[in-house]
């Protein structure tokens, strides 16, 4: 991706983000503008983060030296892997804030529609490429529809914002069924294609708007998903200004209306077929990552060991606790990857990091630097990064997690007893708190007429597919959260099993445990 053609945008970001800070631009105005290059001011209006771009969650050594020598040069203290596959850089001041922005594009890393209203960042599979069992890898073409889709910035206005997904397998890691516009992966080397799903307010599943989809002609279906949002999308209400509301006036006749906007593009004449040569060459750009290394014959065991497909090659997992690695973890991590042939980093969907490409030997010594990171199961749990530090956010969802993890600590339950909880500090669901098995919304309850820190519950949400939201049954005092959870852990332990043996042999019993909170 040519990024030269950005920087003259940025001067205009620096111009109004001096303007905020020396108070002549009001804070929602601020929100408004910031948000279209990855930005916005933290609560209180201090400081500000900044939303690194990076399409399919992948972070070459470059990209990943960028980060580094960041945190270095500017003492940055805070950093969040997102559920968008993206890295926030957070407390930054204007000074700091302004210059980064500019210095990502020199390592392809482009900010522009980071928010705001634009194209959002392409979510793929994790281990797309290096999955064992993966259907094909889907990479390639994410990256065409990420080159196209920020063609669109400039010149297409949308009424909010829109996420592409592709997914790699059933797992369906991305939410690929669920999202704004989701490409899942099919045995037989093609895509089917869902429409109008998304979590937060009135939750919907995709729309299955076409199937047997060929990948070199996926640009045509972005093309009809963006016709149908500014043709049918709300510019009016920013509250219904998202594709799911797009079911709502259209009803069952969304399928036929995207197939009308999907012949419109292909009428048009305009060629955008993925040429064979452009995805050929995406592969062999890609090869010296995964394909043409091959293992010493080392190997390396361990529950965050995942042997790729790459006979001899090893993914380690890596997952901050809330998603927040200390930054001078991820100075460690670089200086013992830097000289690894063709090893490089993954940001999942969930907060979890993966090192791809690593011998056995290899793997053991980034086992050895990511000691820090989740110990077991219910560690790995998600959280957005909460009211503490987001404008929107009701609850502190990372304070919240970092309670139950001390506390489950305490508990000592045998491993897999308390599942992966979703927690998210508002309704927007950037905790993903709607396909948790558990999972959180920050709220309020009324405890003798006052106002009290709480959080909604949600139950049985499942990812991979088929998927389904889970179902809210009430609203729990944040202070009340761990007894519950420990309630919960007693007697799933008590009966032996793991967490998902027992819920499927107890599927009401979960919320018998959690009346008395509610």
């Amino acid at each position: 991706m040519n990024t030269e053609n950005w920087k003259k945008d940025y001067e205009e970001f620096e111009k109004v983000t001096r303007q905020f800070y020396a108070g002549e631009v009001s804070v929602p105005e601020y929100k408004g503008f910031s948000g279209g290059f990855g930005s916005y001011a933290q609560r209180g209006g201090k400081a500000s983060m900044l939303r690194l771009r990076l399409p399919g969650g992948r972070v070459t050594k470059d990209k990943l030296k960028f980060v580094v020598d960041s945190i270095r040069k500017y003492n940055i203290d805070k950093v969040h892997f997102t559920t968008c596959q993206t890295i926030q850089l957070h407390n930054l001041n204007a000074d700091t804030v302004c210059e980064l922005a500019v210095a990502a594009l020199d390592h392809g890393i482009v900010t522009r529609g980071g928010g705001g209203d634009f194209p959002r960042n392409v979510m793929v599979s994790p281990l797309s490429g290096v999955e064992q069992g993966e259907y094909f890898d889907v990479s390639p073409y994410a990256e065409a529809a990420a080159e196209y889709l920020m063609t669109l910035i400039k010149t297409v206005k949308l009424p909010r914002k829109l996420k592409v997904c592709f997914s790699n397998s059933p797992a369906n890691r991305t939410h690929a069924t669920f999202r704004d516009l989701g490409f899942v992966a099919r045995e037989d080397g093609t895509f089917d294609v869902y429409s109008a799903g998304g979590l937060g307010n009135n939750a919907r599943m995709g729309v299955l708007v076409a199937e047997n989809v060929e990948g070199s002609k996926i640009l045509y279906y972005i093309k009809a998903m963006v016709d149908m949002f500014t043709t049918y999308g709300n510019y009016e209400n920013r509250a219904k200004a998202r594709t799911r509301y797009m079911q709502d006036v259209l009803g069952d006749k969304y399928a036929e209306e995207f197939q009308k906007k999907l012949d419109a593009a292909f009428a048009s004449g305009v060629n955008m077929d993925i040429p064979a040569e452009k995805i050929a060459a995406e592969e062999a750009a890609d090869a010296p990552m995964y394909v043409t290394k091959t293992g010493d014959g080392s190997t390396a065991e361990d529950w965050r060991v995942i042997p790729q497909k790459q006979e001899g090659l090893y993914a380690v997992e890596y997952h901050p606790i809330g998603g927040c690695p200390a930054p001078e973890k991820l100075v460690e991590i670089y200086e013992t990857v830097k000289d690894m042939d063709g090893v490089e980093l993954r940001v999942a969907p969930d907060e979890t990091v993966y090192i791809i490409n690593c011998t056995g030997v290899e793997a053991e010594k980034v086992l050895a630097v990511t000691d820090d990171g989740a110990a077991n199961l219910f560690e790995t749990s998600v959280a957005c990064i909460g009211s503490s530090i987001c404008q929107v956010g009701v609850r502190d969802s990372q304070k919240l997690l970092s309670t139950l993890v001390a506390a489950a600590r305490e508990w000592n339950f045998p491993e897999g007893t308390l599942p992966r909880i979703h927690i998210s500090g508002c309704p927007s669901s950037c905790g993903t708190h709607q396909i948790g098995r558990i999972g959180f919304r920050g709220g309020m309850k009324k405890v003798d007429g006052k106002p009290v820190s709480a959080f909604v519950l949600y139950v049985n949400g499942k990812e991979g597919e088929p998927a389904q939201f889970g179902e809210q049954l009430g609203t729990i005092l944040e202070e009340e959260i761990p007894a519950f959870m420990k309630a919960l852990g007693e007697e799933v332990a008590a009966s032996g099993k793991d967490f998902e043996t027992w819920y499927a042999a107890n599927p009401e019993r979960l919320k018998e445990i959690a009346q008395p909170y509610l």
